[in-house]
């Protein structure tokens, strides 16, 4: 649940199985908060800041039901190797970032792939079900062709024959791809493609209140109308500790983990 998203302090009842959370991952000065940025703002920032760790919150009203995306822009150096290993445990659908012109990047996405995939393998023998990895492996700085270090015959030998996972090579600067980029992700992750900022309509945070509860009092609403999206300000990161305990949950309950409540701001 969000708490106090608008200043009627309404609260959005979001279903524990409408919250996705999206991890971004790749080596530092890759452009990864570039991306993030076109995604939740359709911005560019030329000035280059290092990234720490980012957290960010989207809520998406489609079709009367409503939706919550939070998205962790990770370091590029993540000097603690357990944060890491629990962002992707946490994680939902995954984008991986290198640079077309910086060869080191991609070699650190091929390493990237190889650590989701062995972390998510673990936590499946725990709970002996299947756990899907929806996963795009994004080469950014299509704009710095001249200085390509990445051949796309590496890139499709690194993709080939995993359906859960799409390349695309796009240019954050430029806009370019940005979007179908995430239509894809979100296909495979089996969200609402109008969560790919391009489908839906960006609206306040007050507008996007006043929708959902109009939806509420009509039915019909459920089938008709626009998709919205809205940034939800001030959005906090959860504390290890609630992501410790719903690992624990998921690993324990035997794949329950997800009927948890664990949309909140803490």
């Amino acid at each position: 649940m969000i708490k106090k998203m608008s200043p009627s302090e309404s609260d959005f009842d979001i279903p524990a199985k409408n919250c996705y959370r999206m991890v971004i991952l790749g080596s530092t000065k890759v452009g990864k908060s570039a991306i993030v940025s076109r995604f939740l703002n359709g911005r560019f920032d030329e000035q280059y800041t290092p990234t720490i760790e980012d957290f960010h919150r989207k809520v998406y009203s489609i079709k009367g039901d409503v939706y919550q995306l939070d998205i962790l822009d990770t370091s590029g150096n993540h000097p603690f190797p357990a944060m890491r290993r629990l962002s992707i445990l946490t994680g939902d659908v995954f984008l991986l970032v290198f640079s077309l012109d910086n060869r080191d990047s991609f070699q650190e996405v091929q390493r990237l792939k190889r650590q989701i995939y062995e972390t998510k393998m673990c936590l499946k023998n725990k709970i002996k079900e299947n756990i899907d990895v929806p996963l795009v492996i994004c080469g950014n700085k299509g704009d710095r062709e001249f200085h390509r270090e990445v051949q796309k015959e590496e890139i499709e030998q690194l993709v080939a024959g995993d359906e859960k996972c799409a390349y695309f090579e796009i240019s954050a600067k430029r806009n370019e791809n940005v979007d179908k980029m995430f239509q894809t992700l979100f296909t495979l992750a089996k969200l609402p493609h109008e969560m790919s900022p391009d489908l839906h309509r960006k609206v306040s945070v007050q507008y996007c209140d006043m929708l959902h509860r109009k939806s509420l009092k009509n039915k019909k609403l459920k089938d008709i109308g626009e998709a919205y999206g809205v940034v939800t300000p001030c959005a906090r990161r959860p504390s290890v500790h609630s992501d410790l305990m719903y690992i624990k949950e998921k690993a324990i309950g035997g794949g329950h983990g997800k009927d948890k409540e664990r949309c909140v701001i803490s």
